[in-house]
């Protein structure tokens, strides 16, 4: 098989504010849930804080250095709204703007294309106390938000997602609780799902009308679901956690509405819909963002329980003991080709956590290393089977603070010493500088 890329193919990796800024207090910052929800004990399995995390707000030259010597051309960031607004809805912070500003000018000066996340989870906690994402008004100051950044950066930036991961925002934060703000609430989940849904589409026009020569998507993470037997309880199984993982928010953004099964299946704890909200939820986009880690695999013995396995070989995880599995991520694009036609598609966010360590200064990973290149052996496969993916971005640059796992969870292409941040390419890092300067799959 062949093993170049298309040309102008985007090579890069993805982060997110609150997990490489630290500096929550400077500059006029203001509290996010994410601040709150890691000072709750208990909440994080390390006891940490987002504070520093890789200190990238001071440190962000060296990091753009390092993506310009392993010979990126993209990198995917995240806007931390407390930075604009403090509060969530009041006065601007121009120093949060300005921090952007050198941002997007140094990536832009080492030939380094910024592709920016309006929100990666860090609501201002101003506006949880007003009920979140729960609060349908949160949706207008979200608008807001996006109309102060888009017009300060789209001069520059031309590549701007809405959302990351809705799944995450809505059920995994708000109905199994792991992520901020805390909440088990099946009902609220599935309303935040919508208000979500209904901000994204909302704010396409407004990041249009700001940035004209822009493109707009959304990021999903998606997990291709599987039959653990061929029984008819398990094929079931597998349509329905099919249907409330990856349609319940795929087939809004497409036109399609809610998928009825899933509608069905949560009974009274379904959202209110508002009149227009699945036109808005359904406006045109010019590229589907794809976060893929592993699969789902569906194995229901007793008929009606639909108990899911998160894994189904054991001998092949992560240390996060997700599976790892790269034959899902082909049959995933392949299917969104197929059934969806969608313009363009980008690999937003592919990665492993693992046990690293520093040896004679050298961080060896061969374990990562295989996992990228197993990927993108089935990354290329799809593209030659005409699934129109354009890039690919490795979460993530560097070690960080990885949510409710605190820094104990290592999925950096670069190792960061915490308590002295140091920065040391990792052999994987070395690896993808040699993939991404050839444009090609290399040994």
């Amino acid at each position: 098989m062949e093993k170049t890329f298309p040309e102008g193919f985007i090579w890069g990796t993805a982060t997110a504010s609150f997990q490489i800024e630290g500096a929550t207090r400077e500059d006029g910052r203001g509290e996010s849930i994410w601040d709150r929800f890691a000072a709750t004990p208990g909440k994080i399995r390390t006891g940490e804080t987002g504070d520093p995390a890789c200190d990238s707000y001071h440190r962000y030259p060296q990091d753009i250095a390092l993506m310009k010597a392993m010979g990126m051309n993209a990198y995917r960031f995240s806007i931390a709204w407390p930075r604009i607004i403090p509060d969530g809805s009041g006065a601007v912070n121009p120093p949060g703007l300005d921090y952007y500003d050198r941002v997007v000018n140094g990536l832009l000066e080492a030939g380094i294309t910024p592709y920016v996340t309006l929100y990666h989870w860090d609501l201002p906690q101003a506006l949880q106390e007003k009920g979140g994402w729960g609060n349908r008004e949160t949706i207008e100051a979200y608008l807001r938000y996006v109309d102060i950044t888009v017009s300060r950066l789209g001069d520059r930036v031309k590549h701007w997602t809405t959302f990351n991961e809705p799944w995450c925002i809505s059920l995994l934060s708000h109905y199994i609780g792991e992520h901020a703000p805390g909440l088990r609430d099946l009902k609220l989940a599935l309303q935040v799902a919508h208000h979500v849904l209904v901000a994204h589409g909302e704010a396409v026009p407004v990041i249009r009308r700001r940035c004209p020569d822009g493109q707009v998507g959304i990021v999903l993470n998606l997990e291709p679901h599987y039959p653990a037997t061929d029984t008819e309880a398990d094929q079931i199984a597998t349509q329905l956690g099919h249907a409330r993982f990856n349609l319940w928010f795929l087939d809004p953004v497409v036109g399609r509405g809610y998928p009825q099964d899933a509608w069905d299946a949560y009974g009274d704890c379904v959202p209110t819909i508002l009149p227009g909200d699945m036109e808005t939820i359904a406006r045109p986009l010019d590229f589907l963002g794809v976060n893929y880690y592993s699969r789902q695999v569906s194995h229901d013995p007793a008929g009606g329980q639909g108990r899911v396995l998160n894994r189904r070989d054991d001998q092949h995880v992560s240390d996060r003991g997700w599976e790892i599995f790269p034959q899902g991520l082909y049959d995933l694009l392949l299917w969104l080709h197929t059934d969806y036609k969608l313009p363009k598609l980008i690999v937003t966010e592919n990665g492993i956590s693992l046990r690293d360590v520093v040896v004679d200064g050298r961080v060896h990973d061969p374990a990562r290393i295989d996992y990228h290149r197993q990927h993108l052996d089935m990354l290329l496969k799809a593209i030659q089977a005409g699934v129109p993916v354009r890039g690919y971005f490795v979460w993530t640059l560097a070690d960080n603070f990885e949510w409710a796992y605190g820094t104990s969870s290592r999925f950096g292409l670069v190792y960061v010493d915490f308590a002295t941040q140091e920065r040391i390419v990792k052999d994987s890092g070395r690896w993808f500088g040699r993939v991404t300067r050839a444009n090609a799959l290399v040994d």
